[in-house]
């Protein structure tokens, strides 16, 4: 009989598939995997589906870790729409090559740019989408 419980909070099979690729190469996942699933996720999905992809992947992935206080809807559609504005523009033919392109994703800090500590960290952020509050995004800036 299966477990409907389970089943339920099983990951969809999508971001299984990215993460399972992310960490063939990987003895953990840290903030340079997170960013590699989402640059798969944003080549193979578009931005926008990558966006409901991976953050569903890692609010799942949270929950399943007895942790789901650690999921942050801001946090996750900023680092997805980043990636994307990144890969928009690339011709990277791989993951190093497209990180050795844009070091600056590699900062886990780099969203303190964009957001004061203090708004991401807020109940807002957590459960929704708050626009960034120190800078706008870069193509937030060229539409100005």
């Amino acid at each position: 009989m299966i477990d409907e419980t389970r089943q339920a909070d099983a990951e969809p099979k999508p971001f299984a598939q990215l993460m399972a690729e992310v960490m063939a190469t990987a003895d953990h996942f840290g903030h340079r995997q997170h960013v590699h699933l989402t640059w798969l996720a944003v080549r193979r999905h578009g931005t926008t589906a990558a966006v409901d992809l991976v953050s569903d992947g890692i609010q799942r992935t949270a929950r399943y870790a007895g942790k789901p206080q650690k999921y942050n809807a801001t946090v996750s559609r900023a680092w997805v729409e980043l990636v994307g504005h990144h890969a928009d523009g690339t011709t990277a033919p791989d993951f190093d090559a497209f990180a050795a392109q844009h070091p600056a994703l590699l900062d886990k800090k780099l969203l303190n740019r964009f957001y004061n500590p203090a708004t991401l960290a807020g109940a807002s952020a957590r459960t929704g989408w708050v626009e960034p509050d120190r800078t706008p995004f870069p193509w937030q800036q060229a539409a100005a």
